[in-house]
């Protein structure tokens, strides 16, 4: 009879169907004629983006941040736990299609009502004789016509149960399990790229303020040698009081800007410790210990746009996944309409006597199919498929919209790429004129042949266009990691095959 189940379970599984519909995998949308044309012009489209794509700062300091972020992030920790989280429930829901079998001992000390289902054996209740004399609870007669004594039953065996997949459910499900899994993975590396992506904006912008900062301590003690050349030329006659009263007005604006600046930098440098998973000011020897420079963007990028960008952002693959998560579970929905055949069976021994348990007539077992066709389920089986079509279709519009967002952020960062460079071409332009003004400027009052009140306007300017050239820089090199962030960081889907694969042999 056991070889005759296992034949009739392995020809259903061989003509078992799968209910639902199949998921086929988005086609990538083309970029834009406009933003394609951009990436040429801006980036060498033949070499592919570096997964550690940050590397093109050339800035040591910032690798080492990196390392130190990516490493100790809580964010992506908390990611992390999601993927591992993911591969379980993958084992979980490829079990569903699996046999099911357990164990089981026990000892009962059991009573049968005598006006229960006893009385149909012809059994009566026992006499008031019995249960006032020196028979109290009528255990005497155990074998006898009463029939309902007190007595021990002792069991031990074990039972199996399998349902058949006639229809796709455990596939359907172990199907939405695995895209769960690859979901989780693509979400993952979307906080890695976030992070990256984060991290190198506030370091451009720690080393942005830094520089800001250097230029008000250099411009102030600018103002101070102007200060004391005005005070001597007023003790000598030379000058007026205003002209030096002008530059002590000069000289405490650029103090009061410095405590400001100073702050900026220790909030900066605190964000960097946050997203490190550090405490407050961990950071700081580090960042202090190397030049505070804004990094340079290069002028011919690495990387280019890749063939199909659908396929190297994780948001947009997790998007699809999720997509075929969705898809998979109407197959589930749709699978519950139909009957169920599962293959049941335990074996055993029971015995009244713990000597007889063991023996050869204390055997059990029982064996057989068992087929369930729901027929009234108040509703529930045509909500719930109704639910998990509108979640599908949920799911296809996000995965659209998706990947509406990263042409339009692509696009975004190219447009801002391109303006923060002439931004900083001009405003580098700016600061060598003005730094030619002042010079003049200076010279002309140590001649006498202007006031000082000339030299403070070049001055002043020449702070303006310092201050524009570094706002410049830092959001030249800021705009680069947002575009590398908008094209995907470099990442590449292969990574979440493999550890889809990892978890898929685990669970085998």
């Amino acid at each position: 009879m056991t070889r005759s189940l296992f034949v009739l379970a392995g020809a259903s599984c061989l003509t078992a169907c799968t209910v639902g519909p199949d998921f086929h995998a988005q086609t990538p949308v083309a970029p834009p004629a406009a933003t394609a044309s951009q990436i040429a012009t801006q980036m060498a489209s033949a070499i592919p983006i570096d997964r550690e794509w940050w590397r093109v700062f050339a800035d040591p300091a910032l690798d080492a941040v990196m390392t130190r972020a990516l490493a100790g992030n809580f964010d992506l920790q908390v990611a992390s736990a999601r993927v591992q989280a993911s591969r379980a429930q993958l084992r979980i829901a490829g079990a569903a299609g699996l046999p099911r079998a357990g164990g089981a001992a026990s000892y009962m000390r059991e009573r049968a009502s005598g006006n229960g289902i006893m009385a149909l054996t012809g059994a009566t209740s026992p006499s008031p004789d019995a249960a006032g004399g020196a028979d109290p609870f009528g255990t005497a007669n155990r074998s006898g016509t009463n029939g309902n004594a007190d007595f021990d039953l002792f069991q031990t065996g074990f039972d199996a149960s399998w349902e058949l997949d006639l229809w796709g459910r455990a596939r359907r499900l172990h199907e939405a399990g695995l895209a769960d899994a690859h979901a989780a993975i693509y979400e993952r590396e979307g906080a890695r790229v976030s992070l990256s992506a984060e991290v190198a904006v506030q370091y451009v912008a720690l080393r942005g303020a830094e520089a800001r900062l250097a230029v008000l301590r250099r411009n102030r003690e600018a103002v101070a040698r102007g200060e004391a050349i005005a005070q001597r030329r007023e003790a000598q006659g030379a000058a007026t009081r205003y002209d030096a009263a002008t530059a002590g007005t000069q000289l405490a604006a650029v103090e009061a800007a410095i405590p400001a600046a100073e702050q900026e930098v220790a909030a900066h440098r605190n964000a960097l410790a946050l997203l490190a998973g550090e405490e407050p000011h961990a950071l700081d020897t580090m960042l202090a210990a190397a030049q505070p420079a804004v990094p340079v963007v290069p002028v011919r990028l690495p990387g280019g746009l890749p063939s199909a960008l659908a396929r190297s952002r994780p948001d947009i693959l997790a998007a699809e996944a999720q997509l075929h998560a969705a898809t998979a579970r109407i197959g589930v929905a749709k699978a519950d309409f139909y009957p169920t055949l599962s293959l049941t069976g335990s074996a055993g021994l029971q015995s009244l006597e713990s000597g007889d348990l063991f023996g050869w007539g204390a055997r059990q077992f029982i064996v057989g199919p068992v087929l369930r066709l729901p027929i009234f389920e108040g509703g529930r089986l045509k909500r719930r498929l109704e639910l998990t079509q509108a979640n599908q279709q949920a799911a296809a519009i996000t995965y659209r919209a998706t990947v509406l967002r990263a042409w339009h952020e692509v696009d975004d960062a190219l447009e801002a790429l391109k303006a923060q460079g002439a931004r900083e071409d001009a405003a580098r332009r700016g600061v060598e004129q003005s730094r030619i003004a002042t010079h003049v400027a200076e010279r002309r009052y140590s001649a006498g042949a202007t006031g000082y009140l000339d030299v403070l306007v070049a001055q002043r300017a020449e702070l303006e266009r310092e201050a524009e050239w570094t706002q410049a820089r830092t959001a030249h090199a800021a705009a680069l990691a947002a575009l590398y962030k908008a094209l995907g960081g470099g990442w590449t889907p292969p990574l979440a095959d493999a550890g889809i694969a990892t978890a898929e042999a685990a669970g085998a």
